[in-house]
């Protein structure tokens, strides 16, 4: 008998699948792939997925695939497969189906070995691209897993077995397990490592009583090669959510690398030199030697690493990318096993205390960041012109979920609560990272996916933090927000064969950079869409964008090459031309910077390529600019301020833009000093004539 709370999820899925269903995705398994893909990543069960349907025959089988994920850091393969069924209450699936599903998948791979890419048609779809990334990427996998996501209940599921010397391993998504993992939220009792299992021992450790009953601490040395395999098998899941964002990003380059030259050099040494790992655990199995009164841990239940993240990800890597052996590689671990406390709490005292040794700050910690606590408040208090509607933030992940059903208790609050907030205003922080992402003109971040962008978003909102989280900037943000999903539904209306979530974001941020980040986002957020003039223009965009990035690509993969930088800078030269008439949107926008929401004074196309040729320059040159051309008599000494402000943009990588009445006097300066030779530019002819 199916479980309420299960019953109860499967319901909401179900409504969630069914409202998702549109003419652009008519199809309920399609959008039931895309929709768990979705929230699995938010959870950190998988990152960097692509929902892709590709099913076909090779000799008398078929094959089918309904996703994939490749780690290019782990080197590992994830093809996801999907059953659907509309019928409620779910139902136990038989064993037979799901092991041909799985069976299918991996016929999807051997074609793709056997030389798939070159028998579809056409050549530049998803299907071709990863059929060519499979075939060129077998020999080196290091792990590859068929994931069954399916709204059906599942027993036993198929062991591992080999492929082409490779040990592929079988998972399932049933909706027993998302139920526990989406809709009560993530626990940390399906991580367990055996450890007698790995290393053919328990491992020895020293067991310390905690003051007053609150905890025990373990004290041991894990071989370096289990700690690899154990983030091999769990990745990011095992780094508790509320700090797993921050581990990894600080100095990496410098630590990573002194890390790799003592596993090369003086491996033996590791021990030493390295601070360790501290960890905790829900419950732990050990054994004793009553001879000698030993202890040594059998296994570890709910294990968690809140502090040496970066230890372990960076051993993995060591290991299992750059082929280096691991042997005689010891790291020092503390196993905190929580007692009277609470063990949350203890957790995230735990991962602050730890991490305040690495210089990360309490505000890194993204749940509680008070970046997302104050967003969450701005939400909740800004609304829309009609004064009847909002936008939900979902903080904390299930949060849209619980809401929902406190207000189903009476039939009036569920009613408010559905009216004011419907599923299609809701965004959670990998929506808000992805928007600013893109829109700051960094989209290959925004291709790495969700979760590895939203690190470099949170980084880069502690570097560099906005002016001010008011509701002037929560309504822009709300205002992107509707212009991002627009562009996506437009991108989905066109059925492109390839890389439309790629497409949407260097196109968000190709738009951002030709509007130096100033359209009138007053007039989006007032009627919360965008003008058929700009449906327009985007639909003009996406086959030129498509074009540009896929001959930027060339004979590289095209899902890697667009989480390059160089990729961005290439299309950034290969932008589409704005053209009058401009939308509405364009044809006016803010003059008091790049944050600005209502708009000030009209913008025509010509004041957007002032800005963007401005923009092309360096700070070194535009202080030469502003210092010789004052010097010679040449350029008014306010215009060399403002030749001076825009170097200073510039040498912040232009995160501020210049504005049309920057640009202009800016630009005639420029060809003032140039014509006269003082300082040598070559001016594009469009500078030259505006």
């Amino acid at each position: 008998m199916t479980d309420e709370a299960v019953l109860r999820f499967a319901e909401e899925v179900q409504h969630e699948i069914e409202a998702a269903i549109t003419d652009e995705a008519p199809f309920s398994e399609e959008v039931f792939t895309h929709y768990l893909l979705e929230r699995l990543e938010d959870a950190g069960h998988c990152e960097n997925t692509f929902d892709l349907y590709q099913e076909g025959r090779i000799r008398n089988a078929t094959y089918r695939i309904d996703g994939y994920a490749f780690d290019e850091e782990r080197s590992r393969l994830d093809l996801f497969t999907t059953i659907y069924s509309a019928e409620l209450p779910p139902a136990r699936l038989p064993t037979p189906d799901v092991v041909k599903t799985f069976e299918r998948a991996l016929r999807f791979a051997s074609a793709c070995v056997d030389g798939l890419a070159s028998q579809l048609e056409p050549s530049n779809t998803d299907a071709s691209d990863l059929a060519r990334l499979i075939e060129t990427q077998a020999s080196d996998l290091t792990a590859i897993r068929i994931v069954l996501l399916t709204n059906g209940v599942i027993g036993n599921i198929k062991p591992s077995t080999e492929w082409r010397g490779h040990t592929v391993d079988y998972e399932v998504y049933d909706i027993v397990r998302l139920q526990r993992i989406l809709g009560e939220g993530e626990t940390r009792a399906d991580i367990s490592v055996d450890l007698e299992n790995l290393t053919g021992n328990p491992l020895p450790c020293l067991h310390v009583e905690g003051g007053k009953g609150e905890y025990e601490a373990y004290l041991a040395v894990v071989p370096g090669d289990v700690l690899s395999t154990v983030y091999e098998r769990y990745g990011s899941r095992l780094l508790e959510l509320n700090v797993r964002a921050f581990l990894g990003l600080r100095g990496r380059k410098s630590v990573n690398a002194e890390l790799r030259r003592t596993i090369v050099e003086q491996p033996a040494m590791f021990l030493a030199f390295n601070n360790g790992i501290v960890a905790t655990v829900d419950d732990l199995e050990l054994v004793s030697d009553e001879a000698s009164g030993a202890v040594a841990i059998r296994k570890l239940n709910g294990l968690q690493i809140v502090n040496g993240g970066q230890t372990t990800a960076s051993l993995h890597r060591a290991r299992r990318k750059e082929s280096i052996l691991l042997d005689g590689v010891a790291v020092p671990i503390k196993i905190i096993k929580v007692g009277g406390a609470d063990l949350s709490e203890m957790v995230s005292s735990i991962s602050r205390a730890a991490n305040r040794q690495n210089n990360i700050q309490l505000a890194d910690f993204s749940a509680n960041d008070p970046f997302h606590q104050e967003l969450e408040t701005l939400a909740n208090n800004t609304w829309l012109e009609d004064g009847r509607g909002r936008w939900f933030y979902e903080r904390a992940r299930g949060s849209y979920l619980a809401a929902e059903q406190k207000a189903s208790y009476r039939k009036t609050d569920q009613k408010i609560f559905r009216t004011q907030t419907p599923k299609q205003r809701r965004l959670n922080k990998l929506d808000v990272a992805r928007y600013l992402t893109a829109w700051d003109g960094l989209p290959h971040r925004v291709c790495l996916g969700g979760q590895k962008n939203f690190q470099h978003f949170m980084q880069a909102m502690k570097d560099n933090p906005p002016p001010a989280i008011d509701a002037e900037w929560f309504k822009r943000l709300i205002a992107l927000a509707v212009l991002y999903r627009a562009v996506e539904k437009k991108i989905r209306s066109m059925k492109l064969p390839a890389y439309r979530s790629q497409i949407a974001s260097y196109l968000i941020a190709g738009l951002g950079h030709r509007t130096g980040g100033r359209i009138d986002f007053k007039r989006i957020w007032s009627q919360q869409a965008i003008s058929p003039q700009l449906e327009q223009l985007i639909e003009q965009w996406t086959p030129v964008m498509d074009a540009a990035m896929r001959t930027s690509a060339g004979q590289r993969n095209p899902s890697e090459w667009y989480k390059k930088e160089d990729c961005w800078k290439d299309i950034k030269q290969q932008l589409p031309a704005l053209t009058e008439p401009l939308p509405p949107e364009l044809s006016y926008a803010g003059e008091g910077g790049a944050q600005s929401l209502a708009p000030v004074g009209t913008h025509s196309a010509a004041d957007y390529d002032r800005i963007e040729q401005v923009m092309k320059l360096d700070g070194a040159t535009l202080l030469e600019v502003a210092e010789k051309g004052q010097q010679a008599g040449l350029v008014h000494f306010r215009v060399a301020g403002i030749c001076r402000t825009l170097a200073g943009y510039a040498a912040g990588g232009w995160r501020r833009k210049p504005s049309a009445k920057q640009a202009k006097p800016a630009l005639e300066a420029i060809k003032a000093v140039a014509e006269a030779g003082i300082v040598t530019l070559e001016l594009e002819q469009s500078t030259e004539a505006s």
